[in-house]
């Protein structure tokens, strides 16, 4: 079954920065833009299962209530069942919080609501933000996975049901889902939003990002939430960016994940950008391990409560993870982070001379079934970098689902990540 395309020209299938602008021209109001997303979730959330938790007459209210003087102008936000709200629960895919009310926002919930974005609802999670789905299917193929573990996030902004979302990363939380469904994900350098009030996984990995439908969306986003100018995404000055591809692990990728990249390889070169390989990089697969360990380890000591007071609401695989991850001792915890460490420090080099890495953000399409929200082996490696990631929509595969490429900047780069994203998506929609 396939998805079921919202009205043409409807205020939900705006993109984010248009409908704000349309806001601020009096062209359009945040009711009805509310009501729009509203509506399209109640036609349709029942089959695609992005929400956890909504209040359709508060959210109305709110809708009435707006500020439209903020940079986001009253623009509806999803925000993943791992953040804190004081309005909504938080359970994070968990029936140990079941009903936990937060006594306040997480810090990027306040920052939507200060830059006048409003909050839409709550979206399904996997389990703490690792392994076991939740109810959510990818809206282009209700037989197969959106991705995870920001699933509803991904899933919501792909359906039309908000044009904004929030997601977290530990491993490939956010590219992999945005891959799977056919929208921008962005997963900023490290550190760059508060994580104060989400519910952590791996302190040294997690980091919160960011859902739309074009990467000029998605900057326009991630730029309020930091208060800051949104960057320009038209720089190079009138050349072409210098890509480097890369494919670790490029047994493990599929016909349909060599195709997008093949597709963004030949748009980016008839729109003028050199491409090069990047090769001879046997260090970045050996990462893997590491990822691993730190990842395990982390999830340990970050869930060590639930561990301890309510093991027997855990999945199968959390108590076997957590188990695992406690015999990992500390001296061995910061073993690998200082390796981890090391590997960054190491890894600049291989930005020399280009403006971005070009590669996969999925081993191809979104699996059948939602039992299994797909491999995060693209996604980690960055993630432990601490890099900007930005994953674009890049054709179909050839089952008809959405298949994305992946760029990747150095830390702290973000502006650049956005700006190269911002570019190959016009190229490839010149070829299209």
């Amino acid at each position: 079954m396939t998805a079921t395309p919202s009205a043409p020209g409807a205020p939900n299938t705006l993109g984010a920065l248009e409908a704000a602008r349309r806001i601020e021209a009096g062209d359009l109001t945040v009711e009805a833009l509310v009501e729009a997303c509203l509506e399209r979730i109640a036609e349709r959330d029942g089959e695609v299962g992005a929400f956890i938790h909504i209040d359709p007459e508060a959210v109305r209210l709110a809708a009435r209530a707006a500020r439209a003087d903020g940079p986001l102008r009253g623009l509806p936000v999803a925000v993943k069942d791992l953040i804190d709200t004081a309005d909504l629960p938080a359970e994070y895919g968990s029936p140990i919080w079941a009903g936990n009310r937060p006594a306040e926002d997480a810090a990027v919930v306040a920052r939507t609501k200060a830059a006048g974005g409003l909050i839409l609802g709550k979206t399904v999670t996997t389990e703490f933000a690792w392994r076991r789905p939740g109810k959510t299917r990818n809206p282009h193929d209700l037989g197969h996975t959106p991705g995870g573990s920001s699933s509803g996030s991904a899933a919501a902004v792909a359906d039309c049901m908000a044009p904004l979302a929030f997601g977290t990363q530990t491993a490939g939380s956010v590219i992999r889902p945005a891959a799977y469904c056919g929208v921008v994900g962005f997963k900023p350098t490290f550190g760059t939003h508060d994580r104060r009030g989400v519910k952590l996984l791996a302190e040294y990995l997690d980091t919160v990002g960011v859902f739309a439908r074009s990467v000029e969306d998605i900057a326009f986003f991630d730029y309020a939430l930091r208060g800051e100018t949104m960057p320009r995404l038209d720089g190079f000055d009138g050349n072409a960016p210098r890509l480097a591809i890369h494919v670790p692990f490029a047994d493990r990728i599929d016909d349909d994940a060599a195709a997008a990249l093949e597709r963004a390889r030949i748009a980016a070169q008839t729109a003028g950008a050199r491409v090069v390989a990047l090769v001879d990089w046997t260090a970045y697969e050996a990462m893997d391990a590491v990822h691993t360990t730190i990842m395990t380890a982390g999830a340990a000591r970050a869930l060590a409560w639930e561990y301890d007071n309510a093991r027997d609401q855990l999945s199968d695989f959390y108590r076997d993870t957590l188990a695992e991850g406690r015999a990992i001792d500390d001296a061995a915890y910061y073993e690998a982070q200082a390796r981890a460490d090391a590997f960054r420090n190491e890894a600049v080099v291989r930005l020399d001379g280009i403006d971005a890495i070009l590669t996969v953000p999925a081993s191809g399409e979104a699996p059948a079934g939602i039992e299994w929200t797909g491999d995060p082996l693209f996604n980690k490696i960055w993630t432990l970098l601490r890099w900007p990631c930005v994953t674009i929509p890049a054709g179909r595969g050839s089952h008809g689902l959405p298949v994305g490429v992946q760029i990747v900047t150095g830390y702290g780069e973000d502006a650049r990540a956005l700006a190269v994203a911002s570019w190959l998506e016009r190229a490839l929609a010149a070829v299209e």
